[in-house]
């Protein structure tokens, strides 16, 4: 059932955590938190996504907020991630996820070249040793003959997995099939949680892994259903959320994620500040599964100004009118 719009304001904060280095475009990761009769929640779609797209994170927001769900582990894996980063910062970077075994390199970045991804990648191998398993993350920013040259010059590092090389479920596809040689698997993430029809892919034979979101699947119950039908190993990986939104994920990623993979949940450590005294950061590895206590001096310190927070309760108003309309 959808809470009336005055029971999700009620206790509702607005946030702007500022990051360590700029990722996806950004240097400052605006979310909004609030309290609902389970606990803390969070509503955080990324600020481009329109209206409708933003119903499935508030559909993830009410089902976390109002709904008891029972941890199935006490801890699950997580990876480090590497921004697109030059190479001699790459020893600082990893420092922060202690006990992590496994990288996820973003490439692709805008303004950067191929060699600079190659760089970026072999810095991470030399500093993780043969023994770790790097994967890359494109956001679907390759054209297709692009992803293929990429992946040829990348495959040498004895890469986990390439996240959503090109955008399209087609271009996904023909990659998988022309780099069939290489040994790298094709993973699907926008392709999942910013499609329509987030099955698409596992009907099309498009990829080999699917990287699954909370927030964007609508919520923890909803996401596995997901996982269940496609039938593909899994991934539970975060959207830059809060550590309340990464209790979210690490309560789906303890149920549902396939046994052997690392969650991208260690997104924590990307921030210089946020929400919680004791947020869900890297340790040996791992991160808790657990709801995030909010302190109330850190929703202060960290409040996002007046006209975006109005901004935001104004996307949230308008969301909650999408769902109320089924």
């Amino acid at each position: 059932m959808l809470p009336d719009l005055a029971d999700l304001t009620a206790d509702a904060h607005v946030v702007a955590l500022p990051m360590r280095v700029r990722f996806r475009g950004i240097t400052s990761r605006e979310a909004l938190v609030l309290r609902g009769p389970a606990g803390w929640t969070e509503f955080s779609p990324f600020v481009e996504y329109d209206d409708a797209e933003a119903a499935a994170w508030l559909r993830a927001t009410v089902d976390f907020g109002w709904t008891e769900h029972e941890p199935v582990a006490g801890t699950v894996p997580v990876n480090a991630t590497v921004p697109a980063v030059a190479p001699d910062q790459v020893p600082d970077l990893l420092a922060r996820y202690p006990g992590c075994t496994t990288a996820k390199v973003k490439v692709a970045e805008p303004g950067t070249t191929v060699e600079d991804d190659v760089a970026r990648v072999a810095a991470v191998r030399r500093v993780m040793g043969p023994d770790a398993a790097v994967r890359i993350d494109a956001n679907g920013l390759w054209s297709v003959e692009q992803a293929v040259a990429a992946l040829e010059a990348l495959a040498p590092f004895d890469l986990q997995y390439a996240e959503q090389p090109v955008a399209s479920v087609d271009g996904l596809a023909e990659v998988r099939r022309r780099t069939a040689g290489l040994g790298v698997p094709i993973a699907a993430d926008e392709s999942v949680r910013k499609a329509a029809d987030p099955l698409a892919v596992a009907r099309a034979g498009a990829a080999d892994v699917l990287v699954v979101k909370a927030q964007p699947l609508g919520g923890v119950g909803a996401a596995q259903r997901i996982i269940a039908e496609a039938g593909l190993p899994c991934v539970v990986s975060s959207a830059l959320d809060t550590s309340v939104g990464l209790g979210m994920g690490a309560f789906l990623a303890a149920a549902a994620m396939t046994p052997g993979y690392a969650a991208g949940l260690g997104t924590a450590a990307m921030f210089t500040g946020d929400v919680a005294h004791a947020p869900l950061l890297p340790v040996d590895g791992a991160v808790p599964v657990r709801r995030v206590e909010v302190a109330r001096d850190l929703l202060e310190r960290h409040a996002a100004s007046p006209d975006r927070r109005a901004w935001w309760l104004d996307r949230l108003r308008r969301t909650h009118a999408v769902l109320a309309a089924g």
